[in-house]
């Protein structure tokens, strides 16, 4: 099996090589941009399993990374940021970044990350194909509604596969938590949230306004 290829989007390069040496230590095959540009054309041309993404790139932000790289393309996106606002953790994810890492991190916690969003890449443990409206495609990480095509991140996808495994059935925000990010997040993160108003908004776009049910201090459903 061929190793996973990661593309690291960092303009330090001494950052970079650290990060390129630890993980091929854990058996990733690295790649290497030191600017936006050149990031999304390595993106484009190489199509890696996963991205890490620093924010302050010389040619522009990081954001506008995540930004064009949504617009055709669903690869998982981890973004190393030394922001730790609030603020700036809402505008990624609403971006179509799918985690995020405050520096300095532990490497540990960054290669579990890694691996989750390989595995929910993947499908591994979300169940198989699962008919209705909307429907979705594991093994092709794709979805759709009524023949539309519906653009979701991983992690958003990964969401509608868990709750899709008993449609009807709420799921609580502990169990996304621990399905999703192996219980990684702080109690207290609207990660979750923000993730579901993306999906909120893109089903609404479609015209499928009532997919999804919010239980109020509980969780989230998908109406049977």
């Amino acid at each position: 099996m061929p190793s996973p290829r990661i593309l690291i989007i960092e303009d330090a390069a001494d950052i970079a090589r650290l990060l390129t040496l630890d993980l091929e230590d854990h058996g990733f095959a690295v790649h290497h941009a030191d600017s936006g540009m050149a990031g999304l054309m390595q993106a484009r041309e190489q199509e890696p399993d996963l991205i890490l993404l620093d924010l302050g790139l010389p040619d522009f932000d990081g954001s506008d990374v995540v930004s064009r790289m949504r617009a055709d393309s669903r690869v998982p996106i981890i973004v190393l940021t030394a922001r730790d606002t609030v603020e700036e953790k809402i505008r990624l994810l609403t971006l179509g970044a799918d985690d995020y890492l405050v520096k300095p991190f532990h490497s540990e916690e960054l290669i579990a990350r890694i691996h989750t969003q390989l595995r929910r890449r993947a499908g591994g443990g979300l169940g198989g194909l699962t008919v209705g409206e909307p429907t979705l495609f594991p093994a092709q990480r794709r979805a759709s509604y009524k023949g539309t095509e519906l653009l979701f991140s991983p992690t958003e996808l990964g969401i509608l596969l868990v709750l899709a495994r008993q449609r009807g059935r709420v799921y609580r925000r502990e169990e996304l938590n621990q399905a999703l990010w192996e219980g990684w997040l702080p109690e207290g993160s609207h990660v979750i949230d923000l993730h579901m108003a993306n999906i909120r908004a893109k089903l609404r776009e479609v015209g499928a306004y009532q997919v999804v049910r919010t239980v109020r201090g509980i969780g989230y459903a998908l109406r049977g």
